[in-house]
């Protein structure tokens, strides 16, 4: 079963990958054309039992239970939302984008979804790895619900979504890259905290990403876009505020937790 990629309906937000979907057929295409890009084929095989990869994708979900109920946990659960992507990036970017204060980004990311789709849909495909918590017993920081485990593991549409995210973030702001790619890493690094995704699916979701905003360089409107989103961030971070408990996010994302 292929990840579902959330549409929002109304103006608020985007998408994200854990899930990725479109519900029309006839919806939009994204920057790619069709084809252009194979990750199945960039992205090195899923591990496989008796692999030293998949072994040791079980000693980490395992051993990164221990981080239930704490602030870590609770960041995690916050990341699931992928609707949410660009209020996630608030504090690394020193505010929060909305559809009003930057539906030039705002636009840019609706479309580039169905590209993020493409590059997820098809290796989950080819792979079909079962999430961590079938494969060992443990908790998870959502339901157990059978939408979730019919979802392949590999590669993570959400690492992919929040990678591809944060280096488009850091090309247009590269004043703020480092905190921008630091939560961009984290974002992923929270779906084995929350025990979703092993860590090779996460690794797998960042090299996916960066294939894809590699590929998404070769098109015009690509780069025209993000050339108006420039100057469209600078403007709305002059007018904004700081997020709050940025100290405390900071704290958390700083060091990978497993």
């Amino acid at each position: 079963m292929r990840a579902k990629l959330v549409l929002a309906a109304c103006a608020a937000l985007l998408i994200g990958g854990a899930g990725l979907a479109v519900a029309r057929e006839d919806a939009p295409r994204g920057y790619l054309a069709a084809g252009t890009l194979d990750t199945a084929k960039v992205l090195a095989p899923a591990p496989k039992p008796g692999e030293a990869r998949y072994e040791a994708d079980r000693k980490t979900f395992l051993a990164s239970r221990a981080l239930k109920d704490t602030p870590r946990w609770a960041l995690a659960q916050a990341d699931v939302d992928e609707k949410k992507i660009l209020a996630d990036f608030g504090c690394a970017l020193g505010f929060t984008p909305t559809s009003e204060t930057t539906p030039r980004l705002v636009a840019l990311l609706a479309k580039l979804r169905y590209d993020v789709r493409d590059a997820v849909n098809r290796p989950k495909d080819l792979y079909k790895r079962q999430r961590p918590y079938l494969i060992d017993e443990g908790p998870i920081c959502v339901d157990k619900t059978p939408d979730l485990a019919a979802s392949p593991d590999y590669p993570s549409g959400h690492t992919t979504w929040g990678w591809t995210v944060g280096l488009v973030l850091a090309e247009v702001d590269p004043e703020h890259a480092t905190a921008i790619l630091v939560r961009g890493r984290s974002y992923g690094e929270s779906r084995v905290v929350c025990g979703v995704h092993n860590a090779s699916a996460v690794e797998a979701g960042r090299t996916n990403a960066s294939a894809l905003v590699a590929a998404l360089h070769g098109s015009k409107a690509f780069r025209d876009d993000l050339d108006g989103v420039r100057a469209e961030i600078a403007q709305a971070r002059a007018k904004a505020a700081r997020p709050a408990q940025c100290d405390a996010e900071a704290a958390l994302v700083a060091r990978t937790p497993y």
